[in-house]
């Protein structure tokens, strides 16, 4: 019996040249960490009592892109440069079979030509875990899948009931072994008007204020109490205390731009 799956067979296109419609940072286009910050964040809003029969919880719409995601049957198929979208693929014991409507002539089976929209079937062993397989794994369909081949992009889209996941849902997609991307985030607004989702643009950061802040987080820095005091996350890292301050500050300073619109 085939199982069927919303496909995410490699690569997907660059970022819109237009803006994002959720709110976004300096660029439209939020890094992992940035997302897990914006889940947690979101948490401290859904404790409120809710009535019911009645959903007070917003929705958030997210769109992600995974750069040089595991290769797939689709991303074989296409030339340098192509676009693949309506990505959908169903599993055949050890086999993949995909379907997608392309923006040109490609390689594969056509199996409908509408003149400006042609559709491509393509056959071929199953090859790995893809993106969207990781994202459904955790019980979340994804809903929409485009594909772009040199560079590698996935571009999925997918709906959660609210923030919350978002986190767990980046950690599932850097797992399949691209770099992840948070390009779109949207709230459906809901009953609760107080949910106001903000992207982070992590690209603000150096690598060592990164480093400082992932170290910090791993190790319970920003818990109360504090799981680790200042002079152990700067031995950890290996830098001097002082250097760990300036660091976390500098850092603190631009994510706290981005969240007040500074």
């Amino acid at each position: 019996m085939g199982q069927r799956s919303r496909s995410s067979d490699s690569g997907a296109p660059e970022p819109r040249e237009s803006g994002p419609a959720g709110p976004s940072g300096s660029d439209g286009v939020a890094s992992a960490d940035a997302a897990r910050s914006g889940s947690d964040a979101a948490r401290s809003e859904s404790d409120a009592p809710r009535s019911p029969g009645r959903s007070d919880e917003a929705g958030v719409r997210v769109e992600v892109v995974v750069r040089d995601p595991t290769p797939a049957p689709v991303a074989g198929a296409l030339p340098p440069g192509a676009v693949a979208e309506d990505v959908d693929r169903v599993r055949v014991d050890d086999a993949v079979v995909s379907q997608f409507r392309a923006d040109r002539a490609v390689d594969a089976e056509l199996v409908f030509d509408g003149g400006d929209e042609l559709v491509y079937r393509c056959r071929s062993r199953a090859s790995g875990k893809f993106p969207s397989d990781a994202v459904e794994s955790l019980g979340y369909p994804v809903s929409s899948v485009t594909v772009r081949t040199a560079p590698d992009r996935v571009r999925l889209g997918l709906s959660l009931p609210a923030a919350d996941p978002l986190g767990d849902v980046i950690d599932a997609l850097e797992a399949t072994g691209g770099s992840v991307r948070l390009e779109r985030l949207t709230s459906s607004g809901g009953a609760d008007t107080r949910s106001d989702p903000v992207v982070v643009d992590r690209g603000r950061l150096t690598e060592r204020q990164r480093e400082v802040v992932r170290t910090a987080h791993r190790l319970g820095y920003f818990e109360h109490p504090r799981g680790a005091s200042a002079t152990e996350v700067a031995d950890a890292i290996g830098i001097a205390r002082a250097t760990f301050s300036e660091h976390l500050a500098a850092a603190q300073r631009r994510v706290f731009e981005d969240l007040v619109g500074g």
